[in-house]
C-alpha cells in the first residue's frame, strides 16, 4: 500500500506539469502561428484605359480647348492635367480621373439614342378613347379615383 501511494505521489506532479505545459498560451500560440498567412494584395477596378477611349477623351479635350497636343491614345501627364483642369472648372473632383460627369459633358457618355424612351423614338399613337369598351373605361376611371 505504501508503494502504491508513493507511486501516485510521484506521478501526480509529473502529470500536472505536463498538462500545464500543454495549456500555456505560449505553446498554443506557437502551434497556431504558422497557420496565419498573409493574403496576396488584390487590385480592384479598371487599371488602364483602352487606347481608343483615351483618343476619344483627348479629341474632346482638344475640342473644348483644354488640350493643345494631338490625340495619341496615351494617357500621359498632359492629358491627365487637361482632364483635371476640365473637372476643376466644372466644380467636380480632380483626384480620380476621368469623372463620369465630365465624360458625359464632353459628349462621351453612354449612347441612349436607340433606347425605347429616347427623345425622337417612333411610337404608335395610342388608340382613341372611344375604342375602349365602356365597362373597361369605367373600371379605369374607378381605379384612378378620378370622378368626372
Amino acid at each position: 500500500m505504501v508503494f502504491v501511494l508513493s507511486v501516485l505521489l510521484l506521478a501526480t506532479p509529473a502529470f500536472a506539469k505536463r498538462s500545464r505545459t500543454h495549456r500555456s498560451s505560449g505553446s498554443a500560440h506557437a502551434r497556431t502561428s504558422h497557420l496565419v498567412t498573409a493574403k496576396a494584395h488584390q487590385t480592384h477596378g479598371q487599371q488602364s484605359m483602352d487606347s481608343a477611349r483615351v483618343t476619344e477623351i483627348q479629341e474632346a479635350l482638344v475640342r473644348e480647348h483644354y488640350l493643345t497636343s494631338e490625340p495619341n491614345g496615351e494617357w500621359n501627364t498632359e492629358t491627365a492635367a487637361a482632364m483635371q483642369k476640365y473637372q476643376s472648372d466644372q466644380g467636380w473632383q480632380t483626384k480620380l480621373m476621368p469623372d463620369s460627369r465630365a465624360l458625359k459633358k464632353l459628349g462621351l457618355g453612354p449612347d441612349y439614342s436607340n433606347a425605347i424612351n429616347a427623345k425622337n423614338a417612333n411610337f404608335a399613337d395610342p388608340p382613341p378613347v372611344t375604342t375602349i369598351p365602356s365597362d373597361q373605361a369605367a373600371h379605369f376611371t374607378q381605379a384612378s379615383g378620378v370622378n368626372h
